[in-house]
């Protein structure tokens, strides 16, 4: 689950860790008014959506205008936030067809004296949190990463005990820290990284972290997403959440309980399984296809959460075909056909169509199939499944 800036920023504080005093506004009086109330000659207005590249994303109504900009007085706060405001951001992370902002946030103008980058992940291969940081911080961290990659410096940390003193005195030193800085990064990484671990946090990334004229750190930045499986942990986070930042299949099918991510293919996928998705949308590819989605009706789907995947898989204008992989186990083959030819009536589907199936009552549901006179194609195996869909695409 992902949250905003100035949500992650309040979070932030809460924790301990140091943020630039800051406003949000929903109209441009408030964004002047914030202006005003900050105090400082110079201020930031920052749209607020779920995604970076704002300060060299620009707007589709207004070509000019970036998604971050520096203003010198209310009025300019006033004027820029209402081209802002209700208008689509396009950035190097949203894709062309952008973001409509609809929150700014107001941030005071700060002496920065470096712009460095910092983020906190779970590294699966090593099993433990890593802090990782460069003195390249800002808008070019992706092409620094890809260009330069020995400018990039992990420290992995234990997270009952966190970042400890030792592994932050080697993170200042690589990155030239000052005394003033190391003093500084002395609590605020720390606390950063503590904040990940009781947080729950998927990912934690800062980007610019900065180190002002008399050396103290600052998130100019927040990027946070959390484990959604640890949510019940953090209900209040709960609150933070903004659908209309969301994907509206994936908020249809989490109401309906099924595990959907939209993909930029046009082969859909109905899978029961998480592992059986992933091959699935691996074999599909391999034979030269692109899925369209993953999707997992779990182990137990009834009637009504198939027909509702169907209705998900089939509201993306670009699937062209739809390919279904079942393994019988807790759910037989003969129940799950069951359910696919009673959503194949109900919804009416036009799409090719391609059915492997395995596992209980096989033999008893390709029969179903077979006798439904409806356009399914079934297919023995998954490499079989993969190219007769990838082939009806073809054809």
């Amino acid at each position: 689950m992902k949250i905003h800036e100035y949500q992650a920023k309040q979070l932030f504080a809460a924790a301990g860790v140091p943020i630039p005093k800051g406003i949000v506004a929903k109209t441009a009086d408030e964004a002047a008014a914030a202006y005003e109330t900050l105090g400082t000659k110079v201020a930031v207005v920052k749209s607020q959506i779920h995604a970076g590249g704002r300060g060299k994303g620009r707007f589709k109504e207004h070509p000019d205008q970036a998604g971050v900009v520096l203003v010198k007085s209310a009025e300019e706060a006033r004027e820029n936030a209402a081209r802002m405001l209700d208008s689509t951001l396009v950035t190097i992370q949203t894709g062309d067809e952008g973001k409509q902002v609809s929150t700014l946030y107001v941030e005071q103008g700060l002496d920065i004296a470096r712009e460095l980058y910092l983020g906190v992940v779970v590294d699966r291969e090593v099993g433990k949190p890593v802090v990782i940081m460069s003195s390249e911080g800002g808008m070019a961290i992706e092409e620094i990463a890809e260009e330069s990659p020995e400018k990039i410096i992990r420290e992995h940390f234990d997270p009952a005990i966190g970042l400890q003193p030792y592994q932050v005195r080697k993170l200042g030193n690589a990155l030239g820290f000052d005394k003033a800085a190391m003093k500084s990064a002395a609590t605020f990484l720390p606390k950063i990284c503590r904040f990940f671990v009781d947080s729950d946090c998927s990912m934690a990334e800062i980007n610019p972290l900065i180190i002002t004229g008399d050396g103290a750190l600052l998130a100019l930045d927040a990027k946070v997403s959390f484990d959604e499986n640890a949510m019940f942990r953090h209900k209040d986070f709960l609150e933070l959440r903004d659908l209309a930042e969301e994907e509206p299949n994936e908020i249809q099918a989490q109401e309906a309980g099924l595990s959907y991510v939209k993909l930029d293919g046009n082969i859909g996928c109905l899978v029961n399984g998480a592992g059986l998705a992933m091959s699935t949308m691996d074999l599909i590819k391999l034979h030269g296809g692109e899925p369209a989605n993953f999707l997992d009706v779990g182990g137990g789907a009834n009637v009504d959460q198939v027909t509702e995947a169907f209705r998900i898989i089939l509201a993306d204008p670009n699937v062209k075909a739809i390919l279904v992989n079942i393994f019988g186990g807790i759910m037989k083959c003969d129940t799950i056909v069951e359910a696919l030819l009673g959503a194949y009536d109900n919804i009416g589907i036009t799409l090719p169509l391609v059915v492997r199936l395995e596992g209980t009552n096989v033999e008893k549901a390709r029969q179903m199939l077979a006798d439904s006179g409806k356009q399914i194609t079934t297919a023995t195996d998954l490499t079989d499944a993969a190219q007769k869909v990838v082939g009806t695409l073809n054809a």
